[in-house]
């Protein structure tokens, strides 16, 4: 199977050929450094994402935090994640970087919060 990655690591942009079945790589062209050949390696076996999204939230002036993960998840872990948070309600206050959801799937990352919000006193 031969697979195109275009790397994302700097601004180049560079085309990456990888070649290979399952976890063996066969080959890997395009990259014009180390950094792109280790993102292409990582891509083509588990591709991973920073997961982002947002939770309810109560007592707060806005009914919804954004959140996302303090390190990336694996690509097929997402919806399975997106499940979890959206069946999630926090409490205000939060502050930017509070850990919403610990260890979430046990992947051993956490969903943060990416915003501050008081708590409304009524």
């Amino acid at each position: 199977m031969e697979k195109i990655i275009t790397c994302t690591v700097c601004p180049r942009g560079c085309e990456i050929h990888v070649k290979g079945q399952g976890n063996v790589i066969e080959s890997i062209t395009g990259f014009f450094c180390k950094r792109g050949k280790t993102f292409a390696t990582d891509e083509f076996i588990l591709p991973k994402r920073i997961f982002t999204s947002t939770v309810k939230v109560e007592s707060a002036d806005e009914p919804l935090l954004p959140v996302r993960s303090d390190a990336s998840i694996p690509k097929d872990k997402l919806f399975a994640c997106m499940e979890i948070v959206r069946n999630t309600m926090v409490k205000a206050p939060l502050a930017i970087g509070d850990v919403v959801i610990e260890n979430i799937l046990g992947l051993g990352c956490n969903i943060v919060a990416c915003k501050s919000v008081e708590k409304i006193h009524q």
